[in-house]
């Protein structure tokens, strides 16, 4: 008789593509999963908005990080410890070239989309890279159409549906649930439905978060295949 092969740990990462926190976070998790290879996860990106208060055409960034911040000197101050954390990720960071912060309710539209045909990874990846080191504007309607053609996804699909609210009430709900969860930060990892991580944490703990999970799945596998006697 042979033993099946466990199922897949489930990873559900909560982020927003504007936090840069989330991009080295996404990065950690990768490392992650080298630390771990033998085991199997099921990963799922799920929205958070950092600030849903930003207007759907998006805002000045130099007059939003003043206002956040308090001034352009702090936000710089913030912004360089954030490069130098990038540094060691291998993120090469361009928050110069950044002129709009965005809302991005239609970049989670398009992350939710990725999930059908298996690109949702690569579609995070490709908005990450798009704003933090290109600079692009997640708010215009051709550049997100962009980013959608270049991993892949059926462009004259999405075309249709991001000139509708498709989905745009079940971002919100997931977002909202994420805040009753008790996220107030992201990136936050998910794991299994019962571990939670909080923030860009080392490779070394999330991984031991996959660990903690595999232990109880394989407790759970035990526990269901002893004989009653």
């Amino acid at each position: 008789m042979t033993t099946a092969d466990p199922q897949p740990i489930s990873v559900d990462i909560i982020s927003d593509v504007m936090c840069p926190w989330c991009y080295i976070g996404k990065r950690r998790f990768e490392k992650a999963l080298q630390l771990k290879p033998d085991i199997a996860v099921d990963v799922r990106w799920r929205p958070y908005q950092l600030d849903e208060t930003i207007p759907p055409e998006g805002v000045d960034r130099q007059e939003y990080l003043s206002k956040k911040f308090g001034g352009t000197d702090r936000a710089k101050q913030i912004y360089q410890a954030v490069s130098d954390a990038g540094d060691m990720e291998s993120i090469p960071f361009e928050f110069g070239k950044i002129e709009r912060s965005p809302n991005t309710v239609n970049a989670h539209r398009l992350i939710r989309w990725a999930v059908t045909p298996g690109l949702q990874d690569e579609m995070v990846e490709r908005l990450f890279s798009l704003y933090f080191i290109e600079g692009g504007d997640l708010t215009d309607r051709d550049v997100l159409l962009k980013a959608a053609e270049d991993v892949g996804l059926d462009t004259s699909l999405i075309a249709e549906l991001i000139d509708t609210d498709a989905d745009a009430e079940l971002v919100s709900k997931e977002i909202n649930l994420a805040r009753e969860m008790g996220v107030s930060g992201v990136p936050c990892f998910i794991v299994a439905n019962k571990y939670a991580v909080m923030g860009a944490e080392q490779p070394e703990v999330i991984a031991r978060a996959l660990e903690m999970a595999v232990a109880d799945q394989n407790n759970t596998e035990t526990l269901a295949g002893e004989e009653v006697s």
